[in-house]
């Protein structure tokens, strides 16, 4: 019998009589999607696209786990693992059907075409990357990228934060076993992508600019939104007559672009010695729809915080308009320019998206590779 043909006499799925209405429709949804792959006559790259891609019926069929009661989401979960193996298994096998007679007469036909590894997919962080960068694209920003290992000069001092300023002590700062340059200092693992903020105005030279960052940091943290390697988004816009209205926009033009029309967000005041004034951005949190608390499975009268954001509000980063003096270090006239600045977290910003419900971060960066393909 044929690789093809074991995988097509595999059980389908068995619908318990003592299962809920919802488990069952997700069983029997389940066995109809195995049945619909056995009759396609698409490629086989075309069938791994439709069945297991990112949009693909798996997923949407793992979507509405989360509509099936927590005493039952075990077995829903145990079919989803079985039917993934199944699909991916038949998709692989369909390449070796026509092989097996020649090789059971011990022959070679060099006419078949090879067999093609296994198909990945890029990773979640580098798919958020690449989504961020799209939105900004839209609007006009350019999307660059400086130094992740950089002078003391663009990290700090150039950002209104000479050597004893007390903000650098809340960096935690990695610095790097390096002489140090005479005029621009200690060599540092960026902890922001704001070193780019000057190297940008040293670039473009004359206004107008608008760049978007993306590049990794690095910060002595480590906890379920922080890790000590991470990725940031820079966004500076500079121009004549800029102002908190065009940061705000630009704000409430990300959150409905990459959560939805129904996302929200706020700015708090805070203090950033490279930005006057400055703000703390938050995102409503999806996971408990921006209440602060989610429902107790197991008792429905009760609620419980989030641990996620336990207010309903997710900080992501900072933002504000650029402190004169920075647009001084990037030789910028400040009687004739202003601009604003944005620096937040890509993974913390991802963690915040529908349905994703991530509340350690961590996991993006571990080797599990069950829930890395989820993605």
């Amino acid at each position: 019998m044929s690789k093809r043909a074991s995988q097509e006499n595999q059980n389908n799925f068995s619908v318990n009589d003592d299962a809920s209405n919802k488990l069952k429709n997700f069983i029997q949804e389940a066995d109809e999607i195995k049945k619909q792959l056995r009759q396609e006559t698409l490629s086989q790259e075309r069938l791994r696209q439709k069945y297991l891609g990112k949009n693909g019926l798996f997923n949407q069929l793992s979507e509405k786990i989360t509509k099936i009661s927590t005493s039952e989401r075990k077995t829903a979960g145990l079919l989803l693992n079985h039917l993934k193996e199944n699909l991916t298994d038949y998709i692989e096998n369909l390449a070796d059907q026509d092989k097996e007679p020649l090789a059971q007469q011990n022959k070679i036909d060099f006419t078949l075409p090879g067999i093609k590894p296994r198909v990945g997919h890029i990773h979640p962080i580098s798919q958020a990357i690449e989504e961020i960068t799209h939105i900004f694209e839209k609007i006009g920003f350019i999307r660059v990228r400086y130094p992740e290992v950089d002078w003391d000069w663009y990290a700090f001092e150039s950002l209104n934060m000479p050597q004893e300023h007390p903000a650098r002590d809340e960096w935690e700062t990695f610095f790097v076993d390096q002489p140090p340059h005479p005029e621009k200092g200690k060599v540092v693992l960026t902890p922001h992508t704001s070193n780019g903020q000057v190297r940008e105005m040293e670039r473009v030279g004359e206004p107008p600019m608008r760049m978007i960052n993306i590049a990794r940091c690095y910060r002595r943290q480590q906890d379920v939104t922080h890790t000590q390697m991470f990725h940031q988004f820079e966004g500076m816009v500079i121009d004549k007559n800029i102002n908190i209205g065009h940061l705000k926009g630009t704000i409430d033009y990300f959150a409905q672009q990459f959560y939805g029309k129904e996302a929200k967000s706020r700015i708090r005041p805070f203090h950033f010695s490279f930005t006057e004034p400055s703000f703390e951005v938050d995102f409503s949190c999806n996971i408990c729809q921006g209440t602060g608390f989610i429902k107790d499975e197991n008792n429905k009268n009760n609620k419980l915080k989030c641990n996620f954001c336990k207010s309903g509000w997710h900080e992501v980063g900072g933002a504000g308009m650029i402190h004169p003096n920075v647009l001084k270090a990037g030789g910028i006239d400040t009687n004739k320019y202003t601009g604003f600045a944005f620096g937040w977290g890509v993974e913390r910003s991802y963690t915040l998206q529908k349905g994703l419900n991530i509340d350690d971060i961590r996991l993006l960066y571990s080797a599990n590779l069950s829930f890395l393909e989820q993605f």
